[in-house]
């Protein structure tokens, strides 16, 4: 898919449709509306999905980072099968591990709140416990898997404060089942304080460089598909900057998720192609150094990857094969009035993933 014309992977063809205040599905679960906003504007109601019970998708995915060490901390609930997952990511080391016990048929019960600005959500079992709260203007994450990796366990505390006023949001249909879709938030750049205790060291987090985002999204999938996604953040020129990148997963025709983040604000780009070494002749080489570039011209970057996260789980009809790869972006990125922003050696990560689900 990367690498080929522009046509090909869901272009616009003009100007992106806003999305307007209202409830996401209508009475027959279809979307309401296709578009990107900036917060939260359409409302999502459980209640109102018509794609099948065992198709829901709910999740919330909190990754955290500084030029050392990162976290990635997930709560899913699938209906079929839930999952809490914690990574600790050491890019001084070159080194991840990840862990993710399922649990079977949580069916909603997990509780996902219906927005991503208010509400909490928890889950405590046997091996594992995670919560993500509010607490006035903070969002405070705590997990523990108490078997993590050579029985010993992992246990984090995180505080992510200055959430920007801009987000990424997006309402995807899928052109194969008119009851499927894929609403989206991506909050990019908040600032965090926190601790993870692993193997018997204590890996402290500080605001002044350590940086969070959130994806979290709600949705009924087709059952096939392959996602790029991309993002960093960190400081440039002493503010805030940041991005959202993203392709491959339903009809993007309305808009895409392609967004910059400087000062809290965001700056909307057209389509973005990621090329990855090797993948249009089948051999993909992803920790070769990828490029990106934008339709509008406004966004032209190098990544070299230093970690490739990597996984495949293949069980019967389920198939997911997902890479995502830790590195450094260099070049250059263009705001809605034209300021020209360099982008040097921002930590940051892209990703491809297919799944069968």
């Amino acid at each position: 898919m990367a690498g080929q014309m522009w046509s090909e992977t869901g272009k616009t063809g003009g100007e992106q449709v806003r999305l307007f205040p209202g409830p996401l599905l209508n009475e027959r679960g279809e979307l309401s509306q296709a578009g990107y906003a900036t917060s939260l504007v359409k409302e999502y109601d459980r209640s109102r999905v018509r794609g099948g019970a065992l198709r829901i998708k709910e999740w919330d995915y909190y990754l955290i980072y500084n030029d050392k060490y990162g976290v990635a901390l997930t709560l899913d609930d699938n209906s079929y099968m839930g999952l809490v997952s914690i990574s600790f990511l050491d890019f001084e080391k070159r080194t991840e591990h990840t862990t993710s016990p399922m649990t079977l048929f949580p069916m909603g019960k997990t509780g996902f709140p219906k927005s991503s600005a208010s509400g909490d959500v928890f889950l405590d079992k046997k091996n594992m416990k995670m919560s993500f709260c509010h607490e006035g203007d903070k969002r405070i994450l705590d997990g523990e898997i108490r078997r993590f990796e050579n029985g010993l366990p992992i246990r984090v505390h995180f505080e992510l404060t200055e959430e920007p006023e801009d987000s990424m949001v997006i309402a995807t249909p899928f052109p194969e089942k008119k009851t499927a879709f894929y609403y989206n938030q991506k909050i990019i750049g908040m600032r965090a304080c926190g601790r993870v205790e692993y193997a018997g060291h204590s890996y402290e987090f500080w605001p002044e460089d350590s940086f969070a985002l959130l994806d979290w999204g709600r949705g009924v999938w087709t059952y096939e598909n392959t996602w790029y996604w991309s993002a960093a953040m960190g400081v440039c020129g002493g503010e805030m900057f940041g991005f959202n990148l993203g392709y491959g997963f339903g009809d993007t025709s309305a808009a895409t998720e392609n967004m910059l983040f400087y000062k809290g604000k965001a700056h909307k780009l057209g389509q973005v192609l990621f090329l990855i070494p090797g993948e249009a002749e089948g051999k993909t080489d992803y920790m070769k150094p990828w490029k990106f570039t934008s339709s509008d011209g406004r966004l032209e970057l190098k990544f070299t990857p230093i970690l490739d996260r990597k996984s495949r789980t293949s069980v019967g009809v389920i198939l997911s094969d997902q890479h995502q790869v830790f590195g450094h972006f260099d070049g250059e990125a263009v705001l809605d009035d034209g300021t020209k922003l360099p982008v040097v050696h921002m930590l940051g990560f892209a990703e491809k993933v297919r799944n069968k689900w």
